[in-house]
């Protein structure tokens, strides 16, 4: 038995067409050609399939059994052949030319449908040889066979038959979803119904169908709708599989790739649209070979993972997976084209879509239990907890009460407490500042005003000479006032009196500048102008903290500065200079109170800008340390080792929370006789926040 499309007939009835010869030349050779050159080559009877390319087929067949039928006719299993023109030959000459193919309206062919077959005249029955012209922009495939009229129109017949219950079966499956979607208003019954038009579309389009019923005249589509609809199908294919196996939330790092799939089929259509369909055919039967292994992979990590859904899923994808792979090896030419091969993509996508629905019954009967059971536990837990609410309610009742009073009055005790102890500690930090501006204001303004008096009487002394030179100027000097004048300038040690003037003017030079770096400090330090995230140069607000507890650094304790190169750091300027001034006042009091028992008293800051966009700032001293008990406490609000009336326990709490604020860290490092060691990392930016000011 001969299996022709999809309907049985006899070996007598139907021949299949094996053995030929064939030749691909370029587009523009001419049948005058093809006939004179004789360059064909032989099949071996068993290769069908001339791959992907923009070459013209050319096919030589002898049918010296053609007058066995009546009526001969030749007809091609595949549809979806761009142009198929048949020429007959005799004594070197073309008898006659049929035209066929997807190209060709309906009512131009030699059969009013869908296959691609050639009715044979009587004058041609006698012909030496035919030649078969095929172009086409997609795969170059050639398999067909002989047959009387009466029988290929039979196989049309049944074919047609075959389609009407595929389209019934799809067309059932799309109104019940339909109707499904609009009941529940779940999206995945939408993308379903969408899947199953396209699949529609795209398996007609397969068989020709689209092309004879739907736009016989529309080249332009004629030529891509296997392209295009084989893509969207592929496309919403994997929309559903995403959404039915929720594979987003269960293998969310494998369902990235779906991302990559997405973007190579929208390449695919883009190509096909605009420019190479060729080259979409070639990538889309590559592509579609890895993403159904893909998507069979993650059907099973899904299902292994206990999503019992996947269990329809892996069996209606696993079918319409063998259904492709033969479909796109015969393409490739991996395997034989045959009619099975041709006719498996339609019989596996039905397939596939019926299974899929079942899926989605049983994905509803599954979520409708387990909806069911969570119900039930949820109504057994309620009541467990209102019997336990309702005996503890009284009594919950009595104790909130007398524990609402307790807190209410120790919260206003702590936040008078506290109210007082932040003011102390604003207090204590602004008198300790003005008391060093004081004295260092104070210095250079007395150092100026003590050497008015001296530079007014040299100033004076130089006149009486200037007048003296003036008035005996009026007339000409004689020898005598020449005389006069020089013993003047000797009496009064003129030279000398002019040094002392350069040396008056030089002190108070050094007290202003002193002075304007006193004002340049303290301007620094407090930014009281900047109360928002700026760009501020960090060894600025050191140096001038430094500045401003210069008056309470003893003679003895040394500041190392130890500076690298330091970008622009955002912060809040006056917060990081309190941070500066706290731990500084902190080491300065840990050295002067052990300032005899410390061989070279000092404090070194160092500075270092990270790889990793954040500024390190390191402040050490050389003094006593601290034990463990003291460090793993240094920062709770409150804790101090000062004497009563020295400190709050405020200062390195503040100071914790300031460098929190900024998204930096604080680290101390210490260890009792080794001295102590603050380390400060900021990030050099900071995004759009609020500080507390």
């Amino acid at each position: 038995m001969f299996f022709a499309g999809t309907f049985q007939v006899s070996a007598q009835e139907t021949e299949k067409v094996e053995c030929f010869s064939f030749l691909l030349a370029e587009n523009d050779v001419e049948i005058g050609e093809i006939i004179k050159s004789g360059e064909f080559s032989s099949n071996d009877c068993q290769n069908f399939n001339f791959g992907i390319n923009s070459k013209t087929l050319w096919i030589k067949l002898d049918f010296p059994n053609l007058n066995r039928f009546e009526n001969p006719v030749f007809a091609l299993n595949s549809s979806s052949a761009d142009l198929v023109r048949l020429f007959s030959v005799k004594n070197g000459e073309v008898l006659k030319i049929h035209d066929n193919g997807r190209l060709l309206g309906v009512d131009e062919r030699d059969f009013p449908t869908q296959k691609i077959a050639f009715k044979f005249d009587q004058d041609e029955i006698d012909a030496d040889y035919f030649i078969v012209r095929l172009d086409n922009v997609d795969k170059k495939i050639f398999y067909g066979f002989l047959s009387s009229r009466e029988t290929l129109l039979d196989i049309i017949t049944f074919e047609d038959l075959l389609f009407g219950l595929l389209t019934g079966v799809f067309l059932g499956l799309f109104f019940y979803n339909l109707f499904l979607y609009f009941s529940v208003k779940d999206k995945i019954y939408f993308v379903y119904v969408l899947h199953t038009l396209l699949v529609w579309f795209a398996q007609a389009s397969i068989l020709g169908y689209t092309q004879s019923l739907l736009w016989p005249e529309w080249d332009w589509m004629n030529q891509r709708s296997i392209v295009i609809f084989s893509s969207l199908v592929s496309i919403v294919g994997i929309w559903f599989l995403r959404l039915f196996l929720m594979s987003k939330s269960i293998v969310p790092k494998i369902d990235k790739g779906f991302l990559i799939v997405f973007i190579v089929y929208g390449f695919i259509l883009v190509n096909a649209l605009f420019f190479s369909t060729t080259i979409s055919y070639q990538v889309i039967l590559v592509t579609q070979s890895i993403v159904v292994i893909f998507v069979l992979l993650v059907a099973v990590m899904i299902l292994r993972k206990g999503y019992r859904p996947a269990r329809y899923y892996l069996l209606a994808w696993s079918i319409f997976m063998i259904g492709i792979f033969l479909f796109v090896f015969s393409e490739m030419g991996i395997i034989p084209s045959n009619n099975l091969t041709a006719y498996i993509m339609p019989l596996g996508s039905a397939l596939e879509v019926i299974l899929l629905s079942f899926a989605l019954a049983d994905r509803i009967n599954i979520l409708k239990k387990e909806k069911e059971r969570e119900q039930a536990e949820r109504l057994e837990i309620l009541k467990e907890n209102e019997t336990l609410v309702r005996e503890q309610n009284t009594l919950l009742e009595k104790k909130v009460k007398l524990r609402t009073d307790e807190l209410e009055h120790a919260l206003r005790n702590l936040q008078n407490t506290q109210s007082q102890l932040v003011s102390q500690e604003k207090m204590a930090s602004l008198g300790q500042l003005t008391a060093g501006i004081a004295h260092e204001i104070n210095n250079p303004i007395n150092f100026v005003s003590s050497n008015i008096t001296p530079l007014k009487r040299d100033i004076k002394d130089i006149m009486d000479v200037i007048e003296f030179y003036r008035n005996t100027g009026n007339t000409e000097f004689s020898e005598s006032s020449k005389k006069k004048a020089k013993d003047l300038e000797e009496e009064l040690e003129l030279d000398y009196v002019l040094d002392e003037v350069d040396q008056l003017l030089k002190g108070m030079e050094d007290g202003a500048r002193r002075t304007v770096e006193i004002v340049k400090g303290l301007r620094i330090f407090s930014r009281v102008d900047e109360q928002d995230v700026k760009k501020v140069d960090i060894h600025d607000g050191i140096n001038s903290t430094i500045i401003l507890l210069n008056s309470q650094i003893p003679g003895k304790i040394r500041i190392v500065r130890e500076f690298g190169e330091l970008p622009m750091v955002e912060c809040l300027a006056g917060k990081i200079n309190q941070v500066f001034m706290n731990i500084i006042n902190n080491a300065i009091h840990a050295l002067s109170d052990n300032i005899d028992e410390i061989k070279d008293p000092h404090i070194t800051i160092r500075t270092v800008a990270n790889a990793e966009e954040t500024v390190t700032v390191e402040i050490e001293d050389n003094g006593p340390g601290m034990p463990d008990n003291v460090k793993e406490r240094i920062f709770e609000p409150f804790f101090t080792t000062k004497a009563v009336g020295k400190g709050t326990g405020l200062g390195l709490s503040i100071v914790y929370s300031i460098i929190e604020n900024h998204k930096g860290t604080l680290e101390v490092k210490s260890k009792q006789g080794e001295g102590t060691t603050f380390i400060i990392t900021l990030p050099v930016y900071q995004s759009t926040q609020k500080y507390e000011q």
